[in-house]
């Protein structure tokens, strides 16, 4: 299962932020710094709300959501590329993601303590930029030597590898991610293989106070810390930001749905920014779910982007995919608006794919297999 590690500095409300979308209090959320010290690690369900639509069409008996794992990783400070606060190890947790959170405080209080004294979003962004693209320069710095010896003696990689580095280092000490550097193919390849820290892709959350919530979560640019931050991440990480309240969501965990929802309505807010959180990272993450209805259950099925039909068959049991036929498929939104299967079948809209189909976000299967 992929994971996104939630990432930022000590104090910046990551565990309450961790606990909120875990629906858990499983992370300890103090006013000290580095109250996290190992990772805490939670598997969450991604919201879905074609699930109970297609559940009340088939009347199926369950309802199954997907989920992904998020990873509550210890603050850093500056200085953590040379070990300062436990920095390498938080950089180790760090490396092991597939995806990175980074938490924004965007909320002034004299009772929650900054490390740095004061509310400053752009700085704290750049603090944990340039310990990330430190610890990858020292990376590649003892790879580049290591490969000089191979390249010598003609190792092709290693001398492509070396090329790629020449190409990254500048970058980087521009201060750029690697996520940003424009590579070929060949080259996306070998990096993949470097394991960079800022080569992970990454959303920004901005963490609002309770009274800001409602006017941030409809107007972003309302915040002044929020508007500067997505305009900063847009430019110079290519990134998004969402906006959430980690002290509303954390108030939220107790609550069954229907009271979170009284309980945000009655605060002037539409839905959760958790919910919308743990949406856009799972898109970030390159992930997409296809969809599966009956009267046992309706189900959420996870794939990667590009995934073809026996590989998305592969994923509910290898027996489909080894024994692939077909897949009957039709979008939701046809299946939705139609409103039932045998309407979809007379419309035209009921498709038999092949191997070569691509299965498409919110596609409800049906896979046609024999072994």
């Amino acid at each position: 299962m992929l994971q996104a590690g939630i990432v930022g500095l000590p104090n910046v409300g990551k565990s309450t932020l961790f606990n909120a979308v875990t629906r858990t209090r499983k992370a300890p959320a103090e006013n000290y710094p580095f109250c996290t010290i190992d990772p805490n690690q939670g598997i969450v369900t991604v919201p879905d709300e074609r699930l109970q639509v297609l559940s009340e069409l088939s009347k199926s008996l369950k309802v199954i959501p997907t989920t992904i794992e998020f990873v509550d990783i210890a603050g850093l400070v500056k200085g953590a590329s040379q070990g300062e606060g436990l920095g390498n190890q938080f950089l180790s947790n760090i490396r092991e993601v597939d995806a990175n959170v980074q938490v924004v405080r965007c909320f002034e209080s004299s009772d929650i303590h900054h490390v740095d004294g004061s509310v400053d979003p752009l700085r704290d962004i750049e603090v944990i930029n340039t310990e990330l693209i430190l610890s990858d320069i020292a990376m590649l710095e003892r790879r580049r030597e290591r490969n000089v010896k191979k390249a010598r003696g003609g190792d092709k990689e290693a001398t492509a590898e070396n090329v790629l580095i020449d190409k990254l280092m500048p970058h980087l000490n521009d201060g750029k991610p690697a996520l940003t550097l424009e590579v070929d193919d060949e080259q996306g390849k070998l990096m993949k293989g470097f394991f960079l820290l800022t080569s992970k892709p990454t959303i920004f959350a901005c963490n609002v106070s309770e009274d800001d919530l409602a006017e941030a979560s409809t107007n972003p640019d309302s915040n002044e810390h929020v508007a500067v931050v997505r305009k900063h991440v847009t430019q110079t990480h290519g990134a998004s930001a969402v906006v959430v309240s980690a002290a509303i969501e954390a108030e939220l965990i107790d609550l069954s749905d229907e009271e979170a929802s009284e309980y945000l309505e009655s605060l002037g807010v539409a839905s959760s920014g958790v919910g919308a959180l743990i949406k856009a990272v799972y898109e970030l993450l390159g992930l997409r779910t296809y969809l599966t209805t009956g009267e046992k259950e309706t189900r959420a099925w996870t794939i990667t982007a590009g995934t073809k039909a026996p590989g998305a068959a592969g994923v509910i049991h290898s027996d489909f995919e080894r024994g692939f036929i077909a897949a009957e498929t039709v979008s939701y939104d046809d299946l939705k608006g139609l409103g039932s299967f045998a309407k979809a079948r007379e419309a035209g809209k009921l498709r038999i794919e092949g191997k070569e189909y691509v299965v498409q976000d919110g596609d409800v299967v049906e896979f046609r297999f024999n072994v």
